[in-house]
Order: structure tokens, then sequence, then C-alpha cells
């Protein structure tokens, strides 16, 4: 079996995010308490502002963080794993029939197809490293 995985680049991994969030929200909340007990009560409605803005954005990142694309070929089946958005699709091409089209000009994905089913990938991946994958691949497939 033959594997070729695409991830997207992401900075920090979700525990790493959670991690950070952690400690983020703990000092604002300490900020704000402190403000609180002082008698200005503006800040912790700020706070709350912010941190309802942070959490929304972080949810946001942490929903792709883990995308990615995987071919595998497995005898005569070549298998497309899509990961997007915890949506997990997978496409079965016969390594017989199948046919890569490489990347337009300018394009930032290449297709896989048989028949009446084409499949977009390479969207992680710049175009030097989608022509390695195509000619990697391709070899396998003869």
């Amino acid at each position: 079996m033959k594997r070729w995985q695409m991830r997207r680049n992401c900075a920090l991994t979700p525990k790493q995010l959670l991690q950070f969030y952690i400690v983020l929200v703990c000092l604002s909340l300490i900020v704000a308490t402190g403000f609180w007990l002082a008698g200005v009560w503006m800040i912790p409605i700020f706070t709350a502002i912010e941190l309802t803005a942070v959490t929304i954005g972080f949810l946001i990142y942490c929903r792709h963080a883990l995308d990615c694309e995987t071919i595998e070929i497995q005898g005569k089946r070549l298998l497309v794993k899509k990961f997007i958005g915890y949506k997990e699709t997978v496409y079965e091409f016969n390594t017989e029939w199948v046919k890569i089209e490489p990347p337009v000009d300018n394009s930032k994905i290449f297709h896989i197809s048989q028949s009446s089913l084409r499949v977009e990938l390479g969207q992680f991946l710049r175009h030097e490293q989608q022509i390695a994958l195509i000619s990697s691949v391709r070899a396998c497939l003869r």
C-alpha cells in the first residue's frame, strides 16, 4: 500500500490552541475581576465581549486545523479521502482507468478523474509540491 497525505499548514494544533485559550481566559478574567473590585464596571463588560469574539475565532480555526487530503493505492484501488471541516468524504477509483490531470496555469488544485467522477485535490500544496506528488502517484499507477 502506498499513501500520500496533504495537510493544512497550521501553526498550532487544537490542543496547543486550547492551552493558550485557557491561559488567555484566566488572565482576562483576573484583570476584569480586579477592575470590577475597584469599582470600574465597564471593563468586565468589554472583557466578556472580547472573550466571546476570541472564542468564535478560535472555534473557526479549530474546525479547519485538521483538514487533510489523502491518496492511497491498494492493489487495483486508488482511494482519495478528503477530511474538511469534520466531514470525511471517500472516493474510490480503479488504478487502470484513473486519470490525473495536472494543475492548469495559476491553479491551486489538480484533479483525479474516472468517467463521470472528478475530485479536486492539492489545495494545501504549493505548485512544485503538486507536480512532485502527481509524478509520484503516476509512477505507482503503472
